[in-house]
């Protein structure tokens, strides 16, 4: 937000007097879209080494690196950019940008509109079609005209393949990482539901709250709802089956407590609503004569994958993806669920490195 210290990021400011108002898929406009993103390594002189990173629902630009000033949680996939790292640093000009809709920086619905408030609740809607539009701006102003690759998982997934899709001439290769090509009715009911629980806390105020005075208790909530989907039933029963804390509580429910707590602190309420939204509306095959014929533009070189034990977007989800390109599906076993896309950094990483071999 305004006024936060940046960290690591950058930033580039789209459209406003001079290039026009961004212009969104479901018809409203922003007059200007600030952009936060981190980059590692060095873009080669013809531009033919950058890797575009794409995050989930609450993450951010902060792939890896520690925790710090402007940076509340360390980096959400780390071991991944570095010397040597899958994403070798020495090798690959590595991009991350904070989603169209997010709180860390780019526009969302808790920085200023043109009046000096906060958006709140006249923050449009977005897609992940414009958030994908937002980041090929970006790549243009970096002087990157192709991606040797765009890779992603979950949420990250979608603007993965919505890349593909949507600029094939612009992406080498996709690594498209425990997500599906359309919304599901049971994560669009799941997603509704967490929103239900941030808009009926009545600090929600339609949206339109001070900062500092938002709905902690609902988005706590809806973070519980969301973590039970994150992970798989057998790892929940083995680390906490029926068990009772000296507090009374369910351990369970202490581990899902701390969660909230956590999310809370460091995310904005309308963000979570704005970006679950642009989840819900999720369909690579609008406008494109369905899934399979979206998919039937990608030219790039893809490895698809998921997660065994994932259930809220389970394998069957990315076989159609593997099986509208012609690719088998990879398969990476966890007892996680499906954050095993982000705690399984060794068969992730073996993964991203296949995709990126000579």
């Amino acid at each position: 937000m305004e006024g936060d210290p940046s960290g690591d990021r950058r930033f580039l400011d789209i459209g406003g007097d001079l290039d026009g108002p961004v212009r969104l898929e479901r018809g409203g406009t922003l007059p200007a879209v600030r952009v936060a993103y981190e980059t590692w390594g060095t873009l080669a002189p013809d531009g033919g080494n950058a890797v575009l990173v794409e995050h989930a629902l609450t993450g951010d630009s902060h792939v890896v690196g520690p925790a710090g000033p402007g940076q509340p949680t360390p980096g959400w996939w780390p071991t991944l950019i570095g010397p040597g790292a899958p994403l070798d640093s020495d090798r690959w000009f590595v991009v991350c940008a904070n989603v169209l809709g997010g709180c860390q920086g780019t526009t969302g619905p808790s920085s200023a509109a043109p009046d000096g408030a906060p958006w709140g609740s006249r923050f449009p809607e977005v897609t992940i079609g414009d958030q994908v539009a937002v980041e090929a701006a970006l790549a243009d102003a970096l002087g990157v005209d192709r991606w040797t690759a765009v890779l992603g998982g979950s949420m990250g997934g979608m603007r993965a393949l919505e890349w593909a899709v949507a600029y094939p001439d612009r992406v080498g290769g996709l690594f498209f990482l425990a997500s599906a090509a359309i919304a599901t009715a049971d994560q669009i009911g799941t997603q509704t539901t967490q929103q239900t629980a941030i808009r009926t806390d009545p600090r929600w105020a339609g949206g339109d709250y001070a900062r500092g005075e938002g709905p902690v208790a609902g988005l706590g909530t809806a973070r519980r709802i969301a973590h039970l989907t994150y992970r798989s039933p057998l790892e929940l029963d083995a680390r906490f089956g029926a068990g009772v804390q000296s507090d009374g509580r369910f351990a369970v429910a202490s581990y899902l407590d701390h969660h909230a707590a956590k999310l809370a602190a460091r995310f904005d309420a309308g963000s979570y609503v704005v970006l679950t939204e642009a989840m819900n509306s999720w369909d690579v095959g609008r406008g494109r004569g369905g899934v399979e014929a979206a998919l039937g533009r990608v030219t790039a070189r893809v490895v698809v994958a998921g997660v065994d034990t994932d259930r809220l977007y389970p394998p069957a989800l990315q076989q159609r993806v593997a099986d509208g390109l012609g690719v088998p599906l990879r398969m990476i076993p966890s007892l996680s669920g499906h954050d095993g896309f982000l705690l399984e950094t060794v068969a992730v990483g073996g993964l991203v490195r296949e995709l990126l071999a000579p």
